[in-house]
């Protein structure tokens, strides 16, 4: 299957994802859903750590690496980046963590991702998180975050919303049919999301899908 794939497959400090059980949780939902407020309260809650894919793309980037040199060429050449090498980022940061309860935020992306995930890790998620939110809620929170992101305009919005659709959709679809997502009503007041949230979290919850 090649390099990547190997290495991604015995990365960094051993073997943690094979030693220790470990708890993933997937965290989906469209842009302007809420997920990243409600990661960061679930790590202060409940002592997951918090990996986003895209984060640790960028990271890799800046570190100015021969790994983050390639990134940088496949984004700006207008390709995806393999599944294999956000694997490996995350896999990396997951041993570098020394945690065993671990938030992956906006991935799988969509079915070629989870398919690698689950090859490379030899891991399925113990549950998703899946943030169900009105696409006229998400446009309405986006354009009024105004946090000067160039992307942050009605036209980029919507092309957002439906390459969300397109590609998620079908992985929490796949999920759902294991009875492994855990759907929570986003469009709530913040409040009331984290409730709906510590519901899931509860051990009775937590323990069934190891």
């Amino acid at each position: 299957m090649g390099t990547v794939l190997d290495a991604a497959s015995k990365d960094a400090n051993g073997s943690l994802l094979t030693d220790k059980k470990v708890t993933v949780v997937f965290v989906l939902g469209g842009p302007g859903s809420g997920k990243g407020t409600q990661c960061a309260n679930i790590v202060e809650h409940y002592g997951y750590t918090h990996l986003s894919a895209g984060d640790l793309l960028r990271a890799e980037i800046k570190s100015g690496s021969e790994n983050g040199t390639m990134i940088q060429n496949m984004i700006k050449e207008g390709k995806i980046v393999p599944s294999e090498v956000t694997i490996k980022l995350l896999q990396r940061a997951m041993n570098a963590s020394g945690n065993d309860k671990f938030l992956i935020d906006g991935f799988p992306r969509n079915e070629e991702n989870r398919a690698a995930f689950e090859l490379v890790t030899g891991m399925e998620p113990t549950f998703v998180l899946f943030f169900d939110c009105p696409e006229e809620e998400m446009e309405k929170r986006l354009l009024s975050r105004n946090q000067g992101r160039e992307d942050d305009n009605i036209e980029t919005i919507r092309k957002r919303f439906r390459v969300f659709m397109e590609s998620s959709l079908p992985v929490i679809e796949y999920y759902n049919s294991k009875g492994k997502v855990r759907k929570i009503d986003a469009a709530k007041p913040v409040e009331e999301v984290f409730g709906a949230v510590k519901e899931v979290f509860t051990p009775s919850n937590v323990e069934v899908a190891a």
